[in-house]
């Protein structure tokens, strides 16, 4: 049975209850993160409780805890809970108030923290790639915040579902953004290309990992904008997030990107990406 956090409190997942007047429930005001754990460690839970407190900046909501309690209680949920490799979720919402738009004074936000095993990727997806569609980026204007109300985003991942793909590229003003679940990123002629962080893409960990070992490996990348039209005819085109970590994409829009096939790049930089994981933990 997986054990929750709830509210200042450890319980069985089944007995743990939130309120229907949780602003969480009632308009997605809140917050959240997804911490990838190898071996019973969590990845980079420095850059992820960061990245959490901007989130929270972003909407005007005060952290319930410093970064220590934080660590205590994702360190004690690891290990209440029994899979080596985890993907823990935490969210912190505005807290339980009667429904009115206007933020309610003195409340106390409600955090919730779960844990579930985090599977390897399927080898197919490593041998093959997989297929992506593109689609217009219709979210707000702060992307990024890691809100909770992704309903724009589950939107266009089930409209690439829906056309057998696992991943939907979106597009805003002509240029890509990022994926619907992932950040994106695009290879011509030996150099990686990725939106920079702005209010239209979500600040990735895993991203940032990706990059930094790109760098390492002395294979230049731009933070800069790639067009649609350019995006069709990229060498390779990738996505990343925290628990699919880094994927390519060898079909866009039913159309073969590159030669079909996962490219070298992506494999060198997979490689690295395996190798170092485990200790990348800060």
């Amino acid at each position: 049975m997986a054990t929750v956090f709830l509210n200042d409190t450890f319980l069985p997942a089944e007995q743990a209850k939130v309120s229907v007047y949780d602003r969480g429930f009632l308009f997605g005001d809140g917050v959240y993160e997804v911490i990838p754990v190898y071996g019973r460690q969590p990845f980079r839970l420095n850059a992820h409780l960061s990245r959490l407190q901007s989130s929270l900046d972003g909407i005007h909501l005060t952290n319930p805890f410093d970064d220590e309690r934080w660590t205590q209680l994702i360190t004690q949920l690891i290990e209440q809970n029994d899979s080596d490799n985890q993907a823990v979720y935490l969210q912190v919402t505005r807290g339980v108030a009667p429904r009115e738009h206007v933020f309610p004074e003195g409340g106390k936000p409600t955090v919730f923290m779960m844990s579930n095993p985090l599977n390897s990727v399927p080898e197919s997806y490593k041998e093959q790639g997989i297929k992506a569609i593109t689609v217009d980026d219709i979210r707000w204007q702060r992307c990024d915040i890691k809100a909770i109300a992704l309903l724009p985003n589950t939107m266009m991942r089930q409209q690439a579902h829906e056309k057998g793909a696992g991943e939907a590229i979106l597009i805003r003003d002509g240029v890509m953004t990022e994926g619907s679940a992932s950040n994106s990123y695009a290879v011509f002629d030996g150099v990686i290309y990725t939106a920079a962080k702005d209010n239209t893409v979500l600040p990735g960990i895993t991203r940032d990992f990706v990059l930094e070992l790109a760098a390492k490996a002395n294979i230049p990348y731009k933070e800069e904008s790639v067009t649609a039209d350019r995006l069709t005819q990229a060498d390779e085109i990738w996505i990343s997030s925290s628990t699919r970590e880094l994927l390519p994409v060898t079909t866009l829009d039913d159309k073969p990107v590159g030669h079909g096939i996962p490219g070298p790049l992506w494999q060198k930089l997979d490689a690295l990406y395996q190798r170092d994981k485990l200790e990348a933990n800060q």
